[in-house]
């Protein structure tokens, strides 16, 4: 089917964003969105942001959720919506995202040419160093952390502007067709964040459906800013949680043994690392994560409040 930017509604999730959700909000309408295809998603903020957006962007669509369901949840929540009021596809958006040119029309125009290809996502960069990549899409590796960003702080270059299939395109920035979450679904709640991007593209791979990044298309990422930073203890510990329901739900024995090896028995040695870069918190708490992934655990609103955990 032909798609174009006017077929897109855009779902936007904010957790005390700030008012960084503002310059997010205005690269999709410079974009070419109007204000009324932009769901604003908002997880019982405190801060005030859900009132600033409301001042500035009357006219967005809105989500109001009393309290923190996560951004898989809300992000599925503003997908109903989306679809409800006819969208051809659904751009996930995270608030600390910045759309730069040509983006959207260019992953539109990917969802086009492509009948099969489901999932599409930018070249993602720094926002704070743009000569730097974030990720181009991602792979499972059963690695450490399980999961891979393909080209992360690498120099940008021309070889990350080509358009390739990849395991799964990063939640931050993802345009999702129509038929695939008809057919597929969108996040599962239960991830409620991390993870969550991989679960659904691979449930889809399982329906025939591919993901791409279109490289060519570009935005810029303030990473891991509504939970502290790539290193913070509470984005380490929900890392750390997932991976194993990741594993429960796609691994291998082989898989097994993998994280094991390269990533639980590792541990020691982040955290003495840790000790030198300032991120020994952020290991400890992934070593927590695990364990209580282990234990049947799942992340939740209240587990990540600050105060909540030893290291946050």
């Amino acid at each position: 089917m032909s798609l174009a930017v006017s077929d897109v509604y855009a779902v936007l999730v904010n957790w005390n964003g700030g008012s960084r959700n503002l310059e997010s909000i205005k690269s999709l309408l410079d974009a070419g969105l109007p204000p009324a295809q932009v769901v604003f998603v908002d997880n019982g903020s405190s801060d005030g942001s859900l009132e600033l957006v409301r001042r500035e962007h009357s006219e967005l669509l809105f989500l109001e959720n009393a309290s923190n369901e996560g951004f898989a949840a809300a992000s599925s929540a503003g997908s109903v919506l989306a679809l409800d009021e006819g969208a051809g596809a659904v751009f996930f958006v995270n608030n600390d995202v910045t759309l730069l040119d040509d983006c959207l029309e260019r992953l539109a125009a990917a969802l086009s040419e492509e009948p099969r290809v489901g999932i599409v996502g930018p070249r993602v960069l720094f926002q704070r160093e743009r000569s730097k990549v974030w990720c181009a899409g991602g792979r499972v590796t059963w690695c450490s952390n399980i999961l891979s960003l393909v080209g992360h702080c690498e120099d940008d270059a021309p070889e990350w502007e080509l358009e390739r299939e990849v395991d799964f395109v990063a939640g931050c920035a993802m345009l999702v067709r129509r038929e695939l979450l008809e057919q597929v679904g969108c996040f599962a709640p239960e991830w409620f964040a991390y993870f969550e991007d991989a679960d659904l593209c691979l449930r889809a791979r399982q329906e025939g459906w591919s993901s791409r990044v279109v490289g060519k298309a570009a935005c810029l990422h303030d990473a891991s800013a509504s939970t502290g930073g790539g290193l913070s203890p509470r984005r380490k510990y929900m890392m750390g949680v997932n991976s194993v329901w990741f594993l429960r739900a796609y691994g291998t024995p082989s898989c097994w043994i993998r994280f094991i090896l390269l990533d639980v028995l590792s541990l020691p040695i982040a955290l003495l690392l840790g000790l030198v870069n300032g991120g020994a918190k952020g290991a400890l708490a992934k070593a927590l994560g695990v364990l209580e992934g282990f234990s049947g655990r799942r992340v939740t609103a209240e587990r990540i409040e600050p105060g909540a955990g030893p290291l946050w």
